[in-house]
């Protein structure tokens, strides 16, 4: 693709940004910077893991930027009874009545849509949680002998609540490491509150407009990764990771930090930083777009020991001082 065209197609996507962001202001109060994110592993052909207490508008986004990129938009509510087979699909036996025989036929599940929100996945147990991250890997899905393609855009979207944990089941950490990133929601401000309020209270709801097809955004997908990088930022990007495993030299990491964060981390730094620059129309990726993804990216590759959870110190904390130490 020549350059001429790739800046015409970056150009789109700086514009499409603008159009989501402000059709999502006609639905959403506040929560830019959630907004930004998601856009971020949407366009870097990742998936999301959002965590936060309910009602702090989680759904409501998703639903509505599915509405927005004219996306086939899937709800799965995560419970400790459902099945893989409830999820990815299953075979039924159909009866033709022309020939008299029984046959088998897939039927499709919850799984085959373009924005899958996957509600309080911890829920569920670990082998319909294992199907999933199957499908958000692989982009198929395997029943019987079968396995059945998923047709792109695939992106899904996980929801955890951090409160309840009785009847919840754990993710382990190689599972966690599937999700690109790792977002925080947290309570909004007394001003955005009271705009929550009137705008939900009036009994009338926004309408939104369609703003990118499948295809835009499959094209988009393609060219982020094109986005040239400069070596500096990619030096930054992995000192910044490996510096929070521990035997590094850094007493902090080596007393709080029991695992730092893998290779993935150092890739989904970059690969974001490339859609961050594009979606804001800039055709140069900085430290800075790093910076600001270190949080997400690494909030669930970075496992506190025993030390730190004494002392109340978590990951993010540990992000903090990464942040304040690495140049």
């Amino acid at each position: 693709m020549s350059e001429k065209k790739q800046k015409e197609l970056i150009e789109v996507l700086s514009q499409g940004r603008q159009k989501i962001l402000s059709q999502l202001e006609r639905v959403i109060v506040g929560q830019k910077d959630i907004i930004e994110l998601i856009l971020i592993c949407l366009f870097s052909r990742g998936h999301c893991l959002i965590v936060g207490v309910p009602g702090l508008a989680k759904t409501k986004i998703v639903k509505t930027l599915a509405e927005l990129l004219d996306l086939k938009f899937s709800r799965i509510q995560f419970t400790p009874d459902l099945m893989p087979s409830d999820i990815t699909g299953t075979d039924v036996i159909e009866h033709d009545p022309k020939t008299g025989k029984r046959e088998f036929r897939f039927v499709k599940g919850p799984l085959f849509a373009s924005v899958v929100l996957a509600d309080e996945i911890n829920r569920t147990p670990p082998k319909t949680q294992a199907a999933l991250l199957q499908a958000m890997q692989e982009y198929s899905i395997t029943a019987g002998n079968t396995t059945y393609p998923l047709e792109l855009p695939f992106f899904v979207l996980a929801t955890q609540n951090p409160i309840e944990q009785e009847g919840t089941y754990f993710l382990p950490e190689a599972q966690l490491d599937r999700f690109f990133f790792n977002i925080y929601i947290d309570y909004p401000a007394i001003s955005e509150e009271k705009e929550i309020v009137k705008k939900t209270t009036i009994g009338e709801e926004e309408k939104v407009e369609k703003v990118l097809s499948s295809d835009d955004i499959i094209k988009l997908q393609d060219i982020v990764r094109q986005v040239p990088v400069s070596d500096e930022v990619i030096d930054y990007a992995v000192r910044l990771v490996g510096h929070s495993r521990p035997g590094n030299g850094d007493k902090y990491i080596d007393e709080y930090v029991g695992w730092g964060a893998g290779p993935r981390a150092s890739q989904y730094l970059i690969l974001g930083s490339k859609a961050r620059a594009i979606l804001r129309g800039n055709y140069n990726v900085s430290v800075n777009d790093v910076k600001f993804l270190a949080g997400p990216v690494l909030r669930h590759r970075i496992i506190p020991n025993f030390n730190a959870e004494a002392e109340g110190i978590d990951s993010q904390k540990i992000i903090s001082h990464l942040l304040e130490s690495v140049h």
